[in-house]
């Protein structure tokens, strides 16, 4: 499974804000840092501040930060809430004609099951060393 940008930039923002250790920062110091839009980056904010990932702070002195502890956010979540369609296949008649007879389906799903749960054993915090700290702080 390919994930898309969307979810990879989710993953990269959640590394940077667990990485600053609650201190507060902007969307934009994010989308510089990792070369993507603003308006493409706020969806995304937007979306983990929904769900308690990320905690956002209006006004003059506010910013974005980690909403809750690193090890609340499991991998498997991210992924899940960030796609918008994580079906190993698309598996509709009349587009194929063999989708009702067709054992390919459970297959990937299958291994599509295998690999949630292999995710759902890691938290955000696992992805966390002092290599990345090092590097992502280094760039300020």
């Amino acid at each position: 499974m390919q994930l898309t940008k969307h979810t990879d930039f989710a993953f990269r923002a959640l590394i940077y804000l667990a990485s600053i250790e609650g201190e507060l920062t902007t969307i934009q110091t994010i989308t510089d840092r990792f070369v993507i839009s603003k308006s493409h980056a706020m969806k995304i904010i937007n979306k983990m501040a929904n769900k308690g990932w990320v905690k956002s702070i209006r006004g003059k002195n506010g910013g974005i930060a980690l909403g809750c502890a690193a090890d609340k956010i499991v991998l498997s979540d991210v992924i899940k809430v960030m796609e918008n369609n994580v079906a190993p296949v698309n598996c509709e008649a009349p587009r194929c004609l063999i989708a009702d007879a067709c054992i390919l389906r459970g297959v990937l799903a299958g291994a599509q099951r295998a690999y949630f749960d292999y995710l759902s054993n890691y938290t955000l915090a696992d992805l966390l060393h002092e290599e990345t700290r090092r590097i992502l702080l280094q760039a300020s």
